[in-house]
């Protein structure tokens, strides 16, 4: 196995270009696991660990530009306010070590179907920034996953950036595992309330071969809500968006769960993330 470690992102670019079957690596997180439990052995290694300017955010106009070395540790700790479904998710992920190491944009190249970040990130509306030496270019998140483990990247790209629009209204995400920390999602789930669009966004996890949006959920919510006057959350609307969420997804048995298990925590995470989320939208009028 090669070992190829650019000082610079051109560099890396470069690198990409000539060698386009290495596979990146920079906390490493879901790479050495493969490679450790003899998974997968790449033919080359890409170490962006040294590129400069990977391990930022910044904020422009409406969103936050999140670099690909960003870690979840970093993420929690300075952009709860802005991003706080992504937050919410990065504290679900591994152990402290491991989100001292990994990043977002792991989680993306990585494109598990399990991965903790991509509900949040299809409820928010994410856009994914990849470069090469040809450019670079924008990918929608709902384009970005082609299958299970599978992206929308060529063989030359990398993930530069993930552009995530800060939050206009509550967010919340939800997971469900075999047990409390350290562990894969059975399912996961992720709302953002849109309040100025009067809509709402969904993210489903390890429950199809991709992650995925919920569309008729989220039309159900768009007409349903109470946006203008900030009513109660009508019960039955809950449980019909449930019901959708559900409907969106298609599992299958595995060691984690089982099809059955999984489409029935979806409905009772969607109804009661919709509740939080419906509820810090309401008292934040009545403040």
């Amino acid at each position: 196995m090669d070992f190829l470690r650019p000082r610079t992102w051109d560099e890396a670019l470069a690198f990409k270009a000539e060698r386009p079957d290495a596979t990146p690596i920079q906390g490493g997180t879901d790479v050495m696991v493969e490679i450790n439990l003899d998974k997968g052995r790449p033919a080359a290694l890409l170490d962006l660990t040294a590129v400069a300017g990977l391990d930022g955010w910044t904020r422009e106009g409406g969103e936050v530009r999140l670099g690909a070395g960003l870690t979840y540790a970093r993420l929690i700790a300075e952009l709860g306010a802005e991003l706080p479904g992504l937050a919410q998710a990065s504290r679900t992920v591994g152990s402290p070590q491991i989100r001292n190491r990994g990043t977002v944009a792991g989680n993306l190249g990585a494109a598990s179907p399990a991965g903790d970040s991509h509900p949040p990130l299809l409820a928010s509306g994410a856009v994914v920034e990849a470069a090469s030496v040809r450019g670079t270019r924008t990918i929608p998140i709902d384009a970005f996953y082609t299958g299970v483990k599978r992206n929308a990247l060529a063989p030359d790209e990398l993930i530069r950036a993930v552009r995530v629009p800060v939050a206009a209204g509550p967010q919340y995400f939800s997971k469900i595992g075999t047990r409390n920390a350290m562990v894969i999602a059975v399912c996961s789930f992720a709302v953002a309330l849109h309040p100025g669009e009067r809509r709402a966004g969904t993210g489903i996890g390890s429950a199809a071969p991709t992650p995925r949006r919920a569309a008729e959920a989220e039309e159900l919510l768009a007409g349903g809500l109470d946006w203008e006057g900030r009513g109660p959350l009508d019960p039955g609307l809950a449980r019909r968006f449930g019901e959708l969420v559900a409907g969106a997804a298609s599992p299958i048995d595995d060691v984690r769960g089982r099809a059955d298990y999984r489409l029935h925590a979806l409905a009772v995470m969607a109804r009661r993330t919709l509740g939080w989320a419906w509820n810090d939208y309401t008292g934040r009028a009545a403040a």
